[in-house]
């Protein structure tokens, strides 16, 4: 590789190029007096040569298997431009598929027009759509504050939903719509989720370098089957370039309280048939520019700010798509699944009337779904589950037209009547929070139910106050790691396996991570059975290695996959009893002596837990004991649980008036 002038590179992108991490370049740097030479930057952010990094690296056998890639990405950072780098990626992308063609990108540079061809000369020998998408998916991230895109996951979601709720298969096939696609991920998810004959795919993006890369991605997604797809580099509201009725979907995460959309121009536009969106509401000029699109029975799926639902200019507008039955759901999901990623955004599904005989009457309730509030936990400590949260949304729009009782727990369909209000407001917590009153019968219920774990406590306490607990001098003790050198315990760690979120079909086992015991416990996710991960059986001691979560408990029920932060203990049972071990390990003593506790991130050692040095029949003595007050901790927590519930359900009984005096 040369280039005419140097191409300089930091201390992060030569560990990237050499598969290692930072420090131990700064090693080589130290240790290697023939390391080149720093070129530019600062003495804490020092520069150098790609080329001359590239050469040292070859002579000591220290590049990794992406290292063609990583040594091909600093080229495009130095040509300064985001528009011109986004370009030459997308001009590579058309060689790689047709390398006679002729160049057509004229405006690029030499150093481009050169990058060009080192880049689609790579893609054909190291994979062309994988050096495509390495190459899109570093520019997106060295442009993220000047860039939204769709998550993948989102996308997906958003896609068949969409799918899901159209009126009518459509015999002449599908056509989808994306008036702002950006890089193309919702148009490329509905691609991927269609496989029948007849795709056509329609997209917009204003800017133009965007708009290419959108069209090579598609080129890529759709390779080998038969699909039309077009993208137009235009301003979709000011230039529609596809006008009338013609898509069966439409998807799109439009820009958000963009000022500047073309109020004044538009203001006679024939696509405002709910209303003139007011200038302060972008996301309704963009939402009704899809119902513009659609065919007769066609769905919409938009993501939109949770301000949309509910602010004062917007309502007239909100009430006539309520009206005429085209506002049919509003999803909230929960932070983190877009940008702004602290924001807990919400899908609009909306759905153009049918004709003829399938044209029925016009809808007289919305499907309102809170999925921050559903039975099945959606969000996990690295973000949202999006196994999780797909099932449940999908679930609960498949009944947009079914019975209301057969809703899941967090969805609700409102009346019209109850939403045409002053307000107009359609934000799903607002409708989802309070649920149907339980019955006086529901409430004796659990009255009783409170009270007979009451009187479990109230045994259990009897029990345990009589233990004989004295203040002897401290037992001898052994650490776990001790333990495990003599042969008593086997240590096991927990894992991130590829992909946790979607087992696929085959056989599959629940995977526990960190973030399910700071909510209920249970499993949410799922791993391939044939994939290597630390599986638990039945009488192995789980251990949480981290301070927020510490605990240890004695596994039951069916075998479970670990995540990261998890360990296993497997015990010898002729020396150690695994209720007597799991008792000791919980002691929160002993997790303040193996902790760190710099933060509530931090990390217990679990081989320095200690466990009491005690003979076995001693040791069972104690896991009796253990047992005991392990259960009085989980009633207490469910007694605790039922009560504050209860004390929910009747504050609101009387709040509403409904005492008999």
């Amino acid at each position: 590789m040369s280039t005419t002038t140097p191409v300089p590179v930091s201390l992060a992108e030569i560990a990237r190029i050499a598969g290692v991490g930072r420090a131990a370049v700064s090693n080589w740097r130290r240790r290697h007096d023939s390391f080149p030479s720093r070129i530019g930057g600062t003495d804490v952010s020092p520069q150098f040569s790609l080329s001359e990094v590239e050469q040292w690296l070859r002579s000591k056998g220290k590049l990794s298997d992406a290292g063609a890639r990583e040594f091909l990405w600093p080229r495009f950072e130095a040509l300064g431009s985001r528009d011109e780098s986004g370009l030459t990626i997308a001009e590579a992308a058309r060689r790689m598929r047709a390398p006679r063609a002729r160049s057509t990108a004229s405006a690029l540079s030499d150093e481009a027009r050169s990058l060009v061809v080192d880049a689609a000369r790579l893609g054909r020998s190291e994979g062309q759509r994988e050096t495509f998408e390495f190459l899109l998916q570093r520019w997106l991230d060295t442009h993220v504050r000047q860039l939204s895109t769709t998550p993948p996951q989102l996308a997906a979601l958003m896609a068949r939903v969409a799918l899901d709720s159209r009126l009518g298969e459509g015999a002449g096939g599908l056509t989808v719509f994306d008036p702002a696609c950006g890089t193309g991920h919702l148009l490329a998810a509905a691609s991927q989720r269609f496989d029948g004959p007849g795709l056509t795919l329609l997209g917009c993006e204003r800017d133009p370098a965007v708009a290419a890369l959108a069209s090579a991605r598609l080129d890529f997604v759709t390779e080998g089957r038969e699909v039309r797809a077009e993208i137009e580099s235009v301003d979709a509201l000011r230039a529609d370039p596809f006008p009338g009725p013609r898509a069966d979907i439409a998807l799109c995460n439009p820009p958000f309280n963009e000022r500047d959309w073309g109020y004044e121009e538009l203001a006679t536009d024939q696509r405002w048939t709910h209303g003139l969106p007011p200038r302060t509401e972008p996301e309704l000029a963009w939402v009704q520019h899809l119902l513009a699109h659609l065919r007769p029975g066609g769905t919409a799926v938009i993501v939109l700010p949770p301000a949309v639902a509910s602010r004062k200019a917007g309502r007239r507008i909100r009430g006539s798509l309520l009206r005429t039955g085209m506002l049919r759901a509003v999803v909230a999901l929960p932070p983190g699944c877009a940008q702004p990623h602290s924001v807990s955004l919400q899908l609009w599904v909306l759905r153009a009337a049918p004709d003829g005989p399938a044209a029925g009457p016009v809808a007289q309730d919305a499907l309102l779904v809170d999925a921050t509030r559903s039975a099945r936990p959606v969000m996990r400590e690295q973000g949202p589950d999006w196994a999780a949260l797909t099932e449940f949304v999908r679930s609960a729009v498949a009944q947009l037209d079914g019975p209301a009782d057969e809703l899941p727990e967090g969805a609700v369909r409102v009346p019209l009547l109850d939403l045409l209000d002053d307000e107009v407001d359609v934000t799903p917590g607002r409708y989802t929070g309070s649920g149907s009153e339980p019955s006086r019968v529901e409430l004796t219920a659990s009255w009783g139910e409170v009270a007979g774990s009451l009187d479990e406590l109230r045994e259990l306490v009897s029990r345990l106050s009589k233990l004989a607990l004295t203040s002897s001098e401290p037992q001898t003790t052994a650490t776990v790691g001790d333990l495990v050198k003599a042969g008593a315990l086997t240590l096991g760690t927990g894992q991130q396996p590829a992909d946790a979120t979607d087992a696929g079909p085959g056989a599959h086992l629940p995977l526990l991570t960190v973030a399910d015991l700071l909510t209920d416990g249970v499993p949410t996710g799922r791993v391939d059975a044939g994939a290597p991960h630390t599986v638990v059986s039945e009488g192995d001691v789980i251990v949480a290695g981290v301070v927020r979560a510490f605990k240890a408990w004695v596994h039951q029920g069916e075998p479970v996959a670990l995540g990261p932060q998890l360990y296993v203990l497997r015990v010898t049972p002729e020396k150690v009893d695994p209720h007597f071990l799991a008792g000791c390990l919980r002691a929160p003593m002993n997790g303040r002596q193996a902790g760190t506790h710099a933060s509530s991130s931090s990390r217990v050692d679990v081989r320095r837990l200690l466990v009491l040095q005690l003979p076995l029949e001693e040791q069972a003595v104690y896991a009796d004991a253990f047992r005991r007050l392990t259960a009085f901790d989980s009633l207490l927590s469910r007694t605790t649980g039922l009560g504050r519930g209860l004390v929910d359900d009747v504050r609101d009984r009387l709040a509403a008036g409904g005492l008999t005096i």
